[in-house]
């Protein structure tokens, strides 16, 4: 029996609206897990989910029949009414519009993996903008960098 087999590991990356510091501590990891459960949900694999207060990564191994870009949608639409649902925030919370995804080989899902686990540490070091527009850069992506994200003044290039 013939049979269609693939893993294609896609790493998400889109930012709060406004790029506002939003995603607290006390409720990030909830966050992830309902975002794992969207996933899962959608019959596809979060491999790993972690981010800052204004941005998040996710790494998912999707199946071909996924549409990413309708993938993506649901995670922002279901996530932004879990967050405004529990009441996290006196505030409306809103992912921005946009993202990025960049695709993986299985050799170097450890990396990317740790990498996301340490977003914390890494961006001690390195802002979200330097990281985004790097990413872009190394995928060969074009880009206008005012269509990019509505980045924060004190932000490096």
């Amino acid at each position: 029996m013939a049979g269609t087999f693939s893993q294609i590991y896609i790493q998400l990356v889109f930012a709060v609206e406004n790029r506002q510091s939003l995603i607290h501590e006390q409720w990030e990891g909830e966050l992830y897990s309902y975002i794992a459960g969207i996933i899962r949900n959608k019959g596809q694999k979060p491999l790993a989910i972690n981010g800052m207060p204004d941005h998040i990564h996710i790494l998912i191994g999707m199946k071909p029949n996924c549409c990413l870009s309708d993938l993506v949608r649901e995670i922002k639409k279901s996530s932004n009414e879990f967050v405004n649902g529990k009441e996290f925030l006196a505030y409306k919370f809103a992912w921005q519009q946009g993202y990025g995804a960049f695709s993986y080989s299985q050799s170097a899902m450890g990396d990317v993996i740790r990498y996301i686990n340490n977003q914390k540490i890494h961006h001690q070091k390195r802002s979200f903008k330097s990281e985004y527009l790097d990413f872009l850069r190394k995928y060969e992506i074009e880009y206008d960098e005012k269509y990019v994200f509505q980045w924060l003044d004190k932000e490096e290039k």
